[in-house]
This record gives structure tokens, sequence and C-alpha cells, in this order.
């Protein structure tokens, strides 16, 4: 999730924009290849994971869904990780826990005019505050009262006081709106330049919480969201907004539901809202171990194992690529004559990624802000869904493409290293990739993904990341995972982390000017 941006005038801030347009123009020019540049063999690397070992870890980690945090699943899932990675040779494998909140929803449902609603509740609605357990209810008979439509605007200066407020889910993000942040692409097909492509959005970035929080200052009761982005589905299960809290209840409705909706408001203009809601304090637990370099300067290898439905892309693929990676330098290690690499790799899974990012919060203050550990993480690399292209068809529904999902890699590194990333992206052939400058939103408030908490407290990244549609929903099964990208992204994180390797810890991002100030960066 963005971050909100904050500015500012000081020079320090014109530098790292100046820096950044710079890259924009240098590393193209220095590295982009020809248009009939074909990709160089891959490196073989026969110790890494066969593309059906990494799937076979995908399919351990979907059979424990919903992975979500303090659940049984998600408790499972941890406990599987952690297990490979002792397998896989690491040490002090453990977990690192934080106070999270489960949020469970029963009973919910929507009538107009004595007609059920195709409904579902939105995830994370009507709780007391962003860090207080609660039980509500709409009681038994529910709520009754006016719907007021806003459709795709804003609340503005409607009268929502003790009303639900109709309003039309949009996703702001389109792929168009990051060619200011890209440095570089391989895209052989030239799907990144389709103009659906480029105008087609992700479910990350929302109007949800904008409209939310405005509803709630106005007194209204609580929400429906028409899901007019969305393909035929409700299960848009959206992430915690920590930041605005969901106190009034709310429920999703499709496309055609909303439309359906809308007709019957025209005679009966009320509804009834039915909701039940526990929210409770649970221990989130990201697996954590280690492969001990000559000195504490670390490096990370990190995704998120939790999930909210099937979550076979998220992220049971990134996942199962920071297995197969702590699998290769584990049975590295292990070879005769094997001579410790100088950096420490640090191999983790998240958890928190749905719930407010708890764990992401503690595990900075902890090893970056307070230093709490021997370990200084001098870069981080994360690996987030390997993942099928999907778009809505004519009628609505979910259609899966063979190819896959345009994806990006957020990085703020130092030019060497700029130019190895972009040369192992064309090596191993990562189709459909823009390469991302993160150096100016590391000052503005973060990146959409879940190396941001790194990025914002002043570590270089190497952060991979794609939005298919799917990624919120049940829709997210084995069948969406790009199999034929599992071990190109494997062999791709390998050389991105043997070329940091060579490079002194030090010099591996852009230097201090142009890194945020880590106690400052987490409030």
């Amino acid at each position: 999730m963005l971050r909100s941006i904050r500015t500012t005038g000081r020079r320090g801030r014109r530098v790292v924009l100046t820096a950044a347009v710079a890259m924009s123009v240098l590393l193209p020019a220095l590295a982009r290849p020809t248009a009939d540049a074909a990709p160089s063999a891959p490196p073989t690397r026969p110790e890494l994971a066969s593309t059906e070992q990494i799937m076979s870890t995908v399919r351990d980690l979907v059979g424990f869904a919903p992975r979500s945090t303090g659940s049984v699943g998600g408790l499972r899932a941890a406990e599987y990780v952690a297990d490979r990675f002792r397998r896989a040779g690491l040490t002090d494998v453990h977990y690192e826990t934080a106070t999270a909140y489960d949020w469970n929803a029963t009973g919910a449902s929507l009538e107009v005019g004595g007609r059920v609603i195709d409904s579902f509740p939105i995830t994370h609605s009507f709780i007391a505050g962003a860090d207080i357990p609660s039980t509500r209810t709409l009681g038994p008979d529910g709520a009754t009262a006016p719907v007021v439509d806003i459709g795709a605007g804003g609340v503005g200066n409607a009268d929502v006081k003790g009303k639900w407020v109709l309003f039309d889910l949009k996703f702001r993000l389109p792929l168009a709106a990051l060619i200011p942040l890209m440095t570089f692409f391989w895209d052989p097909q030239l799907t990144l330049l389709d103009p659906a492509t480029l105008l087609s959005a992700n479910p990350y970035i929302t109007n949800q919480a904008s409209v939310v929080k405005a509803a709630q200052a106005k007194g209204a009761l609580g929400v429906i969201g028409v899901l007019s982005d969305y393909f035929d589905s409700n299960r848009y299960r959206n992430e915690f907004y920590r930041r605005s809290p969901m106190t009034v209840p709310g429920v999703w409705v499709t496309k055609k539901e909303g439309a359906l909706l809308r007709q019957r408001l025209q005679t009966t203009p009320v509804a009834t809202m039915r909701m039940t809601v526990e929210r409770k304090a649970v221990t989130a637990r990201t697996v954590v171990g280690f492969l001990e370099g000559r000195t504490k300067d670390t490096v990370m290898v990190q995704s998120h194992h939790d999930s909210q439905g099937p979550g076979a892309v998220e992220d049971g693929t990134g996942t199962a690529e920071v297995i197969a990676l702590a699998d290769y330098y584990g049975a590295k290690a292990r070879q005769p004559g094997y001579r410790p690499r100088e950096k420490t790799l640090m191999f983790t899974t998240f958890d928190t990624h749905f719930t407010g990012y708890q764990q992401h919060t503690a595990f900075a203050k902890k090893y970056v802000v307070e230093k709490r550990t021997p370990y200084r993480i001098v870069a981080n690399t994360t690996i987030e869904h390997v993942g099928k292209r999907a778009v809505i068809g004519k009628d609505g529904s979910l259609q899966t493409l063979e190819r896959t999902e345009p994806r990006g890699i957020f990085e703020n590194l130092n030019l060497p290293l700029k130019l190895a990333l972009a040369r192992a992206l064309v090596r191993n052939d990562l189709r459909s990739t823009a390469v991302l400058n993160g150096t100016l939103p590391a000052f503005l408030g973060g990146i959409p993904t879940d190396a941001s908490f790194a990025l914002i407290t002043g570590i270089p990244v190497v952060s991979l990341i794609a939005g298919p549609l799917y990624m919120y929903d049940d829709a997210d099964t084995l069948d969406k995972v790009d199999q034929a990208q599992l071990r190109p992204v494997a062999t791709f994180f390998a050389d991105v982390l043997d070329a940091i390797e060579r490079t002194p810890s030090a010099a591996i991002g852009l230097g201090p000017l142009l890194s945020p100030d880590p106690a400052r960066a987490l409030g």
C-alpha cells in the first residue's frame, strides 16, 4: 500500500529529484537492449530448484489457506517456512512477533425492498479503532436507512448523516502513472506499450479510504461499495488501511449487482444491512533465518507468507522463491571447500501484510532504527507475485492470459548495480518488467511493496512487484501462477544477490545524501 506523500522544500529533496531525473535518462542509454537483441543463455545454476520444485512449494502453501494473520493456516504456513529454512541449513531460525488483529464478519447481508442483494462484507470494516479489539453488531434486525448515491465522486456536501453511502470503488494507479519512474524495461513482445495495458489499473491504490474517511466524518451509518473496476466477483478483500480505520459497516457488490441495486433504489431508496464483526488481538509471526557470512553486514531476501484467500500468486509464489533461494545458497554452503560469503544472508517471510503491517514496522524499528541486533542490514531484495496476466472480459468475467502480468522492480542502487540489474533482467528473460527508480519515492512516503519499510529507513532495495486483478480475491488460485517465470525470477535474484555480494556495503546505495533518515521515517 502506497503511504501518504510528504513534501518539503529542503535542498536534499531537490538533490534527490535531480538525481532521479538524471538516472531516468542515463540508464536507458547505457543498458537498454536494441530491438533485435536476444537474451543470452541464462546461467545454469544446477543446484537451484526446478520449476516443478518451486511450484510444489506453492502448492504446499495454498494447502494451508487461508493463511491470515493469527489463523490456524497462518501458523501452519509460518511453521512450514521455518522447517524449510532449517532443512536448507539456515541458522538461528526463529519468529519475529508483533501484535496484530484478526477480523471476522458473520451474518452480513444487504436488502432493498425486501430483496436480498448479493454482497460481501468489506474487510476490516466496522471496527472500534486501529489498535482496539472489539465485537460490534447491527443486531438481528440490522440497520435500515436511506441510501445516498455519490457514484464515482466524493462525499462533498451531500447530507449523509445516519444514511448509507453508495459509491463506486475506483482503482487509481494505472501502469502509465509509473512511466516517470521507469529507467529501463525488458519487454521483447512490447506488451507494456499496449494502450490497454498502460491504462489498466491494479487493486493497490483505490478511493476506498478517502470516501470512507469523508463519510465517517459526516456521520454516515455505513457504506455500500460497487466494484466498478473489478471483474464479476464481490470477494475483493482489501488490506487494512491503518491510517484511516473503518469504524462503520460496509459491503461490496459487483458492478452488475450495483446496477440492479441502483434500479431498485429508484423506487425504494432505503436499504437494510446486517453484520456482526469480531476483532481480536493475535500474534503475528514473521519467519527469519540466516546464512552467516564473514561479517554482520546483512542482505535481506524477503516475501510474505500470509494470505486472505488461496494466495497462490500473492504470495505463495514470493514465499516459494525465498525458500528456493535459501535452499540454493544453503546447498552451496555445504559444498567441500566452501568459503563463507562476506555478507550474511537473511531469509525472511513476513506476516501482517493484510492487517496493517505491524510486523513490518516492528522489524524495521528493531533491526534498523534501534539496532537491537548485531546485524547491519545493507540491502533488501523482495519478491512478490509471479502471476499470469488477467483482464476483464466483455461479459465481466475474469480472463487469464498465457503471459506474465506486467511488473516493476523498484530499486535505489548505485549505477554499476543498476546496470548489473538491467543485464540480469535481460539474461534471465524476465518478460514485461520495468525497472522503477525508487530514490524519490523513498522520501515521499514509500512504494506499494513489502520492501517499503526498508526503503523509507534508508536501505537499498530491489523489489519485484506485480498487481494482477485477482490478487485480493478467491480467484488467486494455482492456475494463475506463471510457472514459466518461476525459475527465471529465482535465477535473476541470485544474480542480483551475487552482484550485491561483490559490492562494498557502503557503496550499494546512492550514498547518505540520497538516503532517508531511519528514525524519522517510521515516525
